[in-house]
């Protein structure tokens, strides 16, 4: 059974010793009326909390045989009260109630009696206390409190209860729940010296289990003579009373739980594991299970960045007790064999207070939340970076890993995923997507890895992975059969853990397919449903994806559309906002101002970089920004229709498209005018706004597709020369270039038309071709302007495919007979070949679909 709640005075095997007090408060803690001097008198039994375990004498051997001896004889005569033996009183402990209690009662006014006031008395509740406020109003009371906390415990919600029923006159149960420790822990950190001790540990929750009762002090009936005895506080396992109340039974082992007497509250475990910067290199990160109970259950879930109050306690191990009988060793069940355990404790955390940090939603109230909690000069500073104008946008591009160079165009469309739209939903419950998903696709080298690791770090709610070590189920959500339990439960996965954040994945197209169908879900939707071993379950996954490719041949390959360049599927890439290609180009003003770069910043180091805004303060601008929810205007909402049409309009004749235009493509240009509103902290999205997000949309998807095909060729009337030359002029070329939708049309047609002619006969004249494609092209050509640019044209594609591409080949009649070397001269039509060289297929080439 999982670890409960004692509240009362730990074991003498605890590590928290019993003390013993100075003098005696017997006479003084009985009333009431006498409450204030119950203070004065009760600071120096304080002191004990610190140094009385120095004093406390341990019983020997002899004490504890004559006592029992004792025990007996007095049963034997039937000397001893039926209503059993007095119980131990803790008196230094009870000093510290009564100074709690007085705290609470004076502290600032009485504003801890003002949260009193508000416990409802048929629910209870719980009395949130800050740790600071304790400190400031004794710091001796404190300091006891931080080193005796689980002995503590239980006086502190008892002079809570006290303060409670006199302000609503009635007795209602309240906890007391610390928060606002001074200094937050790593759970690698947790050690030994901690047990018992007030702390606060910081870690990601991965799992949680459901909310379950857990007896906190149960009322027991003996099973002999039928006498209640308790209630008997239940110490980190089920715990039964040791003898029974009634002198004449002497039942130490049959009893019944009374359950309609008995005390019980909700329990949640939680799986808490230290946060990925945390680790130590070459560790593996390590866990800590972390028990919530009553008001405190459900308040994180998996992926939270959460701080959690309480202490550190010992739990024995199952296998060392509850061994057979030979001590540390037990035997294994359906065997003979004997299995050594060992007798060792396992670390669980005990916590009175949980909360989540990094998490914020939007809207008016929780705007206003964050305000209150900032300083005047963060406010005054917010005010006026949101009064830049429109200068404060590429300020804020700037900002944005200033560590790395260039990418201008990527950088913003990174920003304006850290902001994001805004999330809607409809009437019938439908959810519409408002975070903004970004692919980068380059080449080698070009500073993809550390974009991802940028926002990774920056966000207080990002994942980092890689998509060749991560499988469907580490992206989404596994189930997993608890240890202890046996049951099954929810593990979070990436898409999970980064809820409300960025998930980065890096070699995204290094992904099996079948994971990357996984997430198809998630990406849209944002939403995961499972429906294994029992469990049907939609679970959240409202993130963002940042995902970085390499070209399918290592370096992007400009001849290629953009899918064609990249091992992804088409429903992949359709989700995805904004596709950016990162190319590695050769440009001696770009490679000096790179390598100058480079150069300072390993020299330098934070010093070569100086960016507008400071990470924390870019960090507090976007926070703020994502509480404002934009609204379209009537011009912005026209202008999108436009954009829309317009891009559709392009895309029918664009060939072969990595993916078609579709209403996808609006919604994105909806978010993007959406997030540019909030860079610019701006509650309406206008014009220039969406003017901004088509031209970032044109930039990153459409380029690519539409990037123009450089050619050369042949001028057909050179000029003469000035002087008579014994040699021949060669031939001047000029650079054309052409449209990729034309040279993909023509490319297609002229392909086409050969796979048919090789089928029928051994290829085709170029001549013959060229007057075949004219007469396709007939319609389209209205003047004789026409005529000439589309034979230009055509033969500037036969060109380009046969000499660079390839996948044509031109035989020719060779001109003189006697030579035996062949010629590396380009294609020309000679007075000796009339209708052109012999055109063919090239036989490796593969027809595109």
């Amino acid at each position: 059974m999982m670890p409960t709640s004692s509240g009362a005075v730990p074991p003498l095997t605890s590590s928290i010793p019993m003390l013993e007090s100075e003098s005696s408060l017997r006479h003084r803690l009985g009333s009431d009326a006498q409450h204030q001097g119950e203070v004065q008198e009760g600071v120096s039994d304080l002191g004990t909390l610190n140094t009385g375990s120095k004093a406390s004498g341990a019983r020997t051997t002899t004490e504890e045989v004559q006592e029992e001896r004792a025990r007996r004889l007095r049963d034997t005569l039937g000397l001893l009260p039926r209503e059993g033996r007095a119980k131990v009183r803790d008196e230094a402990a009870e000093a510290f109630r009564v100074i709690f209690e007085t705290f609470l009662e004076t502290y600032e006014d009485g504003v801890y009696v003002e949260q009193a006031r508000r416990v409802r008395a048929d629910e209870g509740g719980v009395l949130l206390v800050d740790f600071s406020h304790v400190m400031g109003f004794d710091e001796r009371a404190g300091q006891a409190l931080v080193e005796n906390y689980l002995r503590l415990d239980a006086y502190l919600s008892q002079a809570a209860q006290r303060v409670v029923q006199r302000a609503l006159n009635a007795s209602v149960k309240v906890t007391v729940a610390l928060h606002g420790l001074p200094s937050v822990h790593r759970v690698r950190e947790l050690r030994a010296d901690k047990i018992g001790t007030l702390a606060c540990v910081g870690g990601t929750v991965t799992r949680t289990t459901e909310v379950r009762p857990e007896l906190v002090s149960g009322v027991f009936r003996c099973g002999e003579c039928g006498t209640e005895s308790g209630p008997v506080a239940q110490q980190f396992r089920y715990t039964e009373p040791a003898v029974c109340e009634n002198g004449v039974c002497q039942n130490r082992t049959a009893w019944t739980l009374d359950v309609g007497r008995s005390e019980f509250a909700d329990w949640q475990r939680v799986r808490v594991q230290e946060n990925a910067a945390e680790i130590p290199a070459g560790s593996m990160p390590r866990t800590l299970d972390v028990i919530v109970r009553g008001d405190a259950v459900e308040r994180v879930k998996p992926g939270d960045r959460a701080h959690f109050t309480g202490a550190l306690v010992a739990l024995p191990e199952a296998g060392g007790i509850m061994g057979g009988g030979g001590g540390v060793f037990g035997q294994r069940s359906g065997g003979t064999t004997q299995a050594p355990h060992e007798l060792a404790y396992r670390l669980a955390f005990l916590a009175c207070h949980a909360v989540a940090e990094g998490v914020e939603d939007e809207g008016e109230e929780e705007r206003d939340a964050f305000l209150a909690g900032l300083t005047r000069e963060e406010r005054e500073e917010l005010a006026a970076m949101a009064a830049g104008g429109a200068a404060v946008y590429a300020q804020l591009v700037a900002s944005v890993a200033p560590t790395v160079f260039g990418h201008d165009e990527l950088k913003r469309g990174v920003l304006l995923q850290l902001l994001g739209g805004v999330h809607k939903r409809t009437r019938e419950g439908m959810r519409l997507r408002g975070d903004i998903n970004v692919c980068v696709v380059g080449d080698p080298s070009t500073s993809k890895s550390q974009l991802l690791k940028y926002v990774a770090g920056f966000l207080p709610r990002a994942v980092f992975t890689s998509g060749k070590a991560s499988s469907a189920a580490g992206l989404t959500a596994s189930v997993v059969r608890d240890d202890e339990t046996g049951e099954f439960t929810i593990e979070a996965g990436a898409l999970m853990l980064a809820d409300h954040g960025v998930c980065c994945i890096d070699e995204f197209d290094k992904m099996d397919l079948k994971d990357q169908v996984a997430i198809h879900e998630a990406m849209e939707q944002q939403t995961i449903s499972i429906a294994k071993a029992g469990i049907h379950a939609t679970l959240n996954a409202r993130t963002a994806i940042l995902a970085a490719a390499n070209p399918v041949g290592g370096r992007y390959d400009r001849r290629l559309t953009l899918r064609q360049n990249v091992a992804m599927s088409p429903p992949i890439m359709s989700r995805f906002d904004l596709f950016f290609v990162v190319l590695d180009d050769a440009n001696d003003t770009t490679d000096y101002n790179t390598a100058r770069h480079i150069v300072s910043v390993h020299q330098h180091r934070d010093a070569a970089v100086a960016p507008p805004f400071a990470p924390a303060t870019l960090r507090r601008y976007i926070r703020y920004a994502r509480t404002i929810c934009p609204v379209l205007s009537e011009d912005a909402a026209r202008l999108l229709w436009e954009s829309y049409r317009n891009l559709r309009q392009d895309d029918v004749g664009a060939g072969r498209n990595a993916y078609r235009i579709t209403v996808r493509q609006l919604e994105s240009l909806i978010r993007l005018s959406e997030a540019l509103a909030r860079a610019h902290c701006a509650e309406v999205v206008t014009t220039r706004h969406v003017r901004e997000a088509v031209r970032l949309l044109r930039r990153s998807i459409v380029h690519v597709e539409m990037d123009d095909v450089d050619v050369y060729e042949d001028d057909e009337e050179p000029e003469a020369p000035t002087e008579i030359s014994v040699e021949p002029a060669e031939p001047q070329t000029k650079k054309v270039s052409l449209r990729r939708e034309d040279f993909d049309r023509v490319r297609s047609m002229l392909v086409l038309r050969l796979r048919d002619a090789d089928s029928e006969s051994e290829g085709l004249r170029q001549a013959d071709l060229v007057d075949w494609y004219l007469a396709q092209r007939e319609d389209a050509m209205q003047t004789e302007d026409d005529f000439v640019s589309e034979q230009r044209l055509v033969k500037t594609v036969l060109k380009y495919l046969i000499s660079v591409e390839g996948c044509l080949i031109a035989l020719r009649n060779p001109i003189n007979s006697n030579d035996d070397e062949a010629t590396d001269e380009p294609m020309q039509i000679t007075d000796d070949e009339p209708r052109g060289p012999l055109l063919m297929l090239h036989p490796n080439f593969a027809i595109d679909s």
